[in-house]
């Protein structure tokens, strides 16, 4: 069983930036960060892959930067340039061999 905790949420100014991490108790095949904002769906962000490969939601692309220190077990996710519609918990997501496993989600408020 792998555990999850993730720090960096907060609250900041629209156009301020946040840089939220994860830490895993153990290895981990790739990763992704997801959101869910108030009465909507949990959504996916973006996602890194075991060899560094990168993919990004439409609507966080050119803004967030997901990276990831396989030698610690640990995945950010660096938020430029956050408007309010970025409002959100957000969650990491850390995919194994046979399991994933979920944070317990960390709030981010952006305030215009």
């Amino acid at each position: 069983q792998v555990q999850l905790a993730e720090s960096g949420g907060g609250l900041v100014q629209s156009g301020g930036s946040l840089k939220l991490s994860c830490a895993a108790s153990g290895r981990v095949n790739y990763w992704n960060w997801y959101r869910q904002a108030p009465g909507k769906a949990r959504e996916w962000v973006a996602v890194i892959l075991s060899g560094g490969g990168t993919n990004y939601a439409d609507a966080v692309k050119g803004r967030f930067t997901i990276s990831r220190d396989n030698a610690e077990n640990t995945v950010s996710l660096q938020m430029n340039r956050l408007k309010s519609e970025d409002t959100a918990v957000y969650y990491c997501n850390a995919v194994g061999f046979g399991e994933e496993y979920w944070g317990k989600g960390t709030q981010v408020t952006v305030s215009s």
